[in-house]
This record gives C-alpha cells, structure tokens and sequence, in this order.
C-alpha cells in the first residue's frame, strides 16, 4: 500500500481550548516516510491523562495544531524495506516514545535505556531530527520509526492491549525493575488509569501483598476486584501513616497533585524500601521529612514510561497471564465528549477510542 492511499486525518487541538471538547477533525502532514518506519491503521487509542496536560499547555506551550493520544494499536499498512521485525498486515502497538538518537555513543540508547535519551522524541507534540512533527493516534493512521513500533500478541484484544503501550508500562516497568515478585509487598497510590495497571502487574509479577492507598474507600470494592489485598484511605483514618508504618517494600506513586502527604507515604516504607513516582504533577512536588529517609535506607525514585525491550517483557507477560485491564470503550467520533468526561473524572480506569470504520477490519 502506498502512502498516496490513504490519508492522515485526526483530532487536532488548535489551542487551549481543546480541552473543553474543541479538538476539530482535519488533515494533516505526518513526517516524511522513510524506511525505517510504519504506517499504522489505527483501530484503537487510550486516553492518557497526558493528553490532557499537552491540549492545555500544562507542560509547557504546546506546538499546536496537535493530535494527542500516544497508546495507539492498529494493523500496519505500510512497512520500510529496513525493518526486519514488523510484517504488513500484523497486529502493532505504539506507545509514548516514537524516536531517540539510537547511536553508540549514547550511553543510554547503547544501554537499552531508550526512553532516557536526550534526543526523545514523544509520540506527539514533538518534532523529529529533521524538523518534521511528531502527530498521536486520535486518529485514522499513524507514522512512527519502527524501533518503537511494537507486535501485539494476537491473543490480547486490541482494545486491552491500548492502554499497556503508556499506562501499563508505566507501571510494569518500575514494579519489574525495583524486584516486584514473590515475597514483597507493594503499595500503588491512586487507583486510576495508572493505578489499576499497578494493582493488575503487581499481581501478575506475584507480589505477595499488594496494598492500594487512595484519599478515600469509594473504590476499595474495584481495587479488591482488581487482586489488592488491602486498602489504605488517607483521608478517612487519621492514624494511617502509624497503623500501616514499615510493611511495605516498594511503593509506586501515580497521583499528580502537590498536596499529597509524601512523608506519610514514605514511613510505610520497610528498611530499605524504595519509593517510585511516575505521576507528573504540573506544580513540585511537597516537601517531605528526610529522617524518613535517613532512618532506613530507604530510596526515593522516578521512572519515565519504559525501554522498547520493557515494552515486549510486558506484553508477553500480559499475554501469558491473560491480564485484562478495566477499560471502557468510546467511539472517536466522540473524542471531544470523551475528553471532556476524562477531565470530569469519569474513567473506570482508562477510556479507550474506537475507530469503528478500522476496527471492523481487524
């Protein structure tokens, strides 16, 4: 299939009102093919609540016009006669890096490390080596070099498999890499659509406890559904932080807002627990006691989506496990109502957009 087949058209924020549900549908020009890349007919898009923040400027100014939407599957139409690993016509998935620099001499390209670059381009609202911008997967295709274009196993529905490419490798990947497995004990703070890839991979990796910590109950019900084995609410017990104290491993942050009671997080921590943010909060983060720290060994940690071979571990062991995250599917002829309900709150846990007209044809 030729690109002259098919054209590029999706959901642009135009400015900062798109937020408000006023993305407006129109063409635009993806970066030149090269055969290095894949082109993707997109069926399936989870919203991300860094979307949000980019069609507002949340993070800086965005280079508008933008398509957000950066956990795209879809069936690649069209593949570069360099790449080796994705055959025309398979199932893909693209999550929130589409490039970094892959030279030698990058230590953390060389080390597997892709997504700490400094080179990193995101999946949208970003611009490529030449100059070209990089566009998401609200959207009828997509274009992405294909070192960051992924095979889906076919035995994962594309609609579940949308939300791993940001949010579950989000989680799987600080839960892997800080030893998540059998005889730890885990704490995820939120349940949200990060969260409730905590709980899921969490269980999946063979956490012995895992204990979700939220402001209040309302969603202890799903979080025990979801294989949580216990259930802090921080605004409902005001001795929480001394009842739960040293039971915890590893804790992972997913919310994103600076009032959060980061010192009490850390004194559930165990000896030698670490803590993990992945939450991005537009404002810094609270101050926090460094006796909570100090009198521990305890470790304070980021960790930024996850590397392409991250990517794969996850997807096979969401495969192997039959993992299914709880994701309510929305028409993308609806995007801008979608978001407007994402803002609202409304998500239990990750909407996901349907391209009808391709996901007929999976």
């Amino acid at each position: 299939m030729s690109s002259t087949d098919y054209k590029f058209e999706g959901w642009c924020g135009l400015d900062k009102k798109a937020i408000e549900g006023n993305m407006k549908w129109q063409e635009y020009e993806p970066k030149p093919f090269a055969e290095t890349d894949v082109d993707i007919r997109i069926s399936h898009c989870g919203m991300c609540g860094s979307d949000m923040h980019t069609l507002n400027s949340g993070w800086g100014e965005t280079p508008y016009p933008c398509v957000v939407g950066h956990e795209i599957v879809g069936r690649a139409v069209r593949v570069g006669k360099d790449v080796t690993h994705i055959k025309e016509g398979e199932l893909v998935g693209v999550g929130a890096q589409a490039s970094s620099c892959l030279k030698a001499e990058c230590a953390r390209c060389a080390d597997g490390e892709e997504n700490h670059c400094a080179n990193m381009v995101g999946t949208y609202a970003a611009k490529y080596p030449d100059g070209s911008k990089s566009y998401g997967g609200y959207a009828d295709y997509n274009r992405t070099p294909a070192h960051f274009v992924f095979k889906v196993p076919e035995n994962i529905e594309p609609a579940d498999a949308a939300p791993m490419m940001c949010a579950g490798i989000t989680l799987y990947a600080p839960l892997k890499r800080e030893g998540c497995g059998p005889g730890k004990r885990v704490g995820i703070v939120g349940l949200g659509g990060l969260g409730h890839f905590g709980v899921l991979f969490a269980k999946a990796l063979g956490a012995d406890e895992v204990v979700v910590i939220s402001r209040t109950s309302g969603k202890k019900s799903d979080a025990e559904k979801m294989g949580a084995t216990r259930f802090i609410a921080t605004d409902e017990d005001p001795d929480w932080a001394a009842t739960h104290a040293n039971s915890l491993d590893l804790i992972v942050s997913t919310v994103s807002s600076p009032k959060m009671p980061l010192s009490g997080y850390l004194s559930l921590l165990r000896f030698r627990g670490t803590f993990i943010q992945v939450g991005a909060p537009e404002d810094e983060l609270p101050p926090f006691n460094a006796f909570a720290l100090i009198a521990k060994q305890a470790k304070v940690g980021g960790s930024l989506i996850g590397s392409p071979n991250e990517i794969r571990e996850m997807l096979q062991l969401a495969s192997k496990t039959n993992l299914k995250p709880w994701i309510q599917q929305r028409p993308l002829k609806d995007a801008n109502q979608a978001v407007v309900d994402f803002e609202a709150g409304k998500p239990r846990y990750r909407f996901v957009l349907v391209n009808e007209k391709h996901a007929e044809k999976q």
